[in-house]
């Protein structure tokens, strides 16, 4: 069209004619403008439909991302119970006749054929009676009917996939050892369905926050054991952090960690299996010797006592307490809600902020330290900047970046720089006075899933799903360090006195690193994932949190316990107050709580 109207407006030559009118050219002109118009329209409405699309189908993305991580989780537990269950068998068996030992051993070797019950009055032949193990792992129990009331279960671990069944069935029993079989599994019945009841004296009544002794390898109990334990959404192979949907999770057994641990890990001495190793350069690993005073001293925690605990409505992916301890956020699905602390009891929030779509998840929030301003981040590309000063909190600012994800954020010490996590691996680095980007660092080939800051900083700490930790130059704006592990990295966090850095592993190990020799401790606690990770302020203890409902306080470097706290859902997030005097925590039960720090 362009090179017909060309032609037609070029001079005219001598001798030529008109052809068109100069108002016929002008409706011609018209007509063409009008039709491109129109194709102009057409194609806007499909850049929008595809642009509709294209955030649909990030949506999709995000949540099979999300649900192919909680698969990887369920495996993990799964083989967890097997180690459990494994370690049990291996306790049972020696007490068998030779005869049972071979029939056990039979039973091993022929997966494929389920051990089914028989009626309680049918005997089998011989002098010996049987006892049949199965479980739900591998091994079909086939219970229906009028048949379930001739088995007993042993445990049944709170939460649908978690459940477990040592169902036996017990026939004609005239040899000894069968019945000292049965006594232990008893016992090991009793000990796993009510484990406050084997020796009530040794549960201290802090709100189920348990003191350690100090050595390694005693392991305490947590008190306080609950209900059902619920998994929120994490950070992802997505994450699941974190997983979208709720997940359930299996109860912690710490009465019968040291069997587990003792096929794996060397021992400590007096037989009790070690929790705290030391990993040298070329990756021995032995036991560590507590020093007389890992436990005493000033800045070091006796206990905590749980004083509050907030009813958020929804999973608690995200917490946060203000420098005056007065106020405490946190972030749940779609919004972030705001409570006075200070006022004994109070049942509600005194505020709430709308910062995303009602069904996305806040994954990380951070206020500055005049409490004033609030930076939220979650499952969605844009970041939101709220003014707490005003009567009513404010949106002042929004941050937009091509993720589709925020996993976890940090500030500067001198507050004026934001880095975000993002589910595409990067980390993006904001200005918070200007709100622009600044850079980004690109490095994790998956999800950037933890973040801390150097007190001096100049140096960024991040953890990813592509089991990496790296280290950041701000200066200079490149890698420094690359720490490669066999885990995801869920958590971490760097000591505000400097040289260590705390990691936090799907695997549920705690590994704490020396930042500039090839010297770390792992630590063994945990029973699954680790899910949170945060230091307190004067650099001498860290707190961790799991899947596995605990909150575990260590002593920095070297991992002494220093107490443990049970709560009836897995513990997703938390936060130390700037005068180390309070813990916040957020859980899959849809609440958050505060401890008070007792030294």
């Amino acid at each position: 069209h362009i090179k017909f109207f060309r032609h037609r407006l070029v001079p005219l030559q001598p001798g030529q004619s008109f052809k068109f009118t100069v108002l016929e050219t002008l409706d011609r002109i018209k007509e063409e403008f009008q039709f491109l118009q129109a194709q102009y329209h057409s194609l806007k409405l499909e850049c929008e439909k595809l642009a509709s699309e294209k955030t649909e189908m990030q949506r999709h993305y995000i949540m099979y991302y999300e649900m192919s991580y909680g698969l990887n989780i369920e495996m993990h537990k799964q083989a967890e119970i097997v180690k459990r269950l494994s370690a049990i068998c291996a306790q049972i068996i020696p007490f068998l006749s030779q005869e049972q030992q071979q029939l056990q051993h039979l039973s091993h070797h022929t997966a494929g054929i389920p051990l089914t019950p028989h009626p309680s009055g049918l005997a089998l032949g011989g002098g010996s009676g049987l006892l049949a193990l199965t479980g739900a792992l591998g091994v079909s129990a086939h219970l229906t009917g009028k048949d379930e009331r001739n088995h007993l279960d042993a445990e049944h671990l709170r939460g649908g996939a978690d459940c477990v069944f040592f169902s036996f069935s017990i026939f004609k029993m005239n040899n000894q050892n069968v019945l000292m079989c049965l006594f232990f599994l008893l016992f090991f019945s009793a000990a796993l369905r009510s484990p406050l009841s084997m020796t009530p004296a040794s549960y201290p009544a802090h709100f189920g926050v348990v003191s350690h002794a100090g050595l390694n390898g005693e392991l305490a109990s947590p008190g306080g054991f609950g209900g059902s334990l619920t998994l929120s959404p994490q950070i992802s192979t997505a994450a699941s952090a974190y997983t979208r949907s709720p997940m359930v999770a299996y109860e912690s057994r710490s009465h019968l960690r040291p069997s587990g641990l003792s096929s794996s890990l060397p021992g400590s001495s007096g037989g009790k299996p070690a929790y705290s190793f030391h990993v040298s350069a070329d990756g021995q690993m032995q036991p560590v010797p507590f020093p007389s005073d890992a436990l005493l001293g000033p800045g070091i925690p006796r206990h905590a006592r749980q004083i509050h605990t907030l009813s958020h409505g929804e999973v608690v992916c995200a917490v946060t307490i203000s420098t005056s301890t007065r106020h405490v956020y946190t972030g749940g699905k779609g919004c972030v809600k705001v409570w006075d602390i200070s006022q004994p009891g109070s049942k509600s929030p005194m505020a709430q902020l709308d910062c995303l779509n009602r069904d996305n998840y806040i994954r990380s929030c951070k206020l500055l330290p005049d409490g004033r301003t609030l930076i939220v981040g979650g499952e969605a590309s844009t970041l939101s900047i709220w003014d707490l000063a005003t009567p009513t909190p404010r949106i002042k600012a929004e941050l937009t970046s091509s993720a589709p994800a925020c996993y976890a954020l940090a500030i500067s010490p001198d507050n004026k720089v934001c880095f975000s996590c993002c589910s595409d691996g990067n980390i993006v680095v904001w200005d918070l006075h200007n709100q622009t980007l600044v850079r980004q660092f690109q490095g994790h080939t998956d999800g950037a899933s933890c973040i801390d800051i150097s007190n001096d900083g100049t140096k960024l700490w991040t953890g990813g799903l592509d089991n990496t930790v790296r280290c950041w130059d701000l200066r200079e704006g490149r890698q420094l360090q690359q720490h490669d592990f066999t885990s995801q990295i869920f958590s971490l966090g760097y000591c505000p006195t400097g040289e260590w850095l705390a990691v936090g592993m799907e695997s549920s190990n705690v590994e704490v690193l020396h930042v500039s020799k090839p010297d770390k401790y792992q630590l063994h606690l945990h029973e699954s994932c680790v899910l949170s990770l945060k230091f307190a302020y004067c650099g001498k203890w860290f707190v961790s949190t799991g899947k596995d409902n605990l909150l575990n306080a260590w002593r920095t470097p070297y991992g002494a316990s220093i107490f443990q706290s049970k709560e009836s859902s897995s513990v997703l997030s938390c936060d130390v107050s700037p005068d180390d005097k309070y813990i916040v925590t957020g859980s899959g039960d849809k609440k958050a709580t505060v401890y008070e720090v007792v030294y």
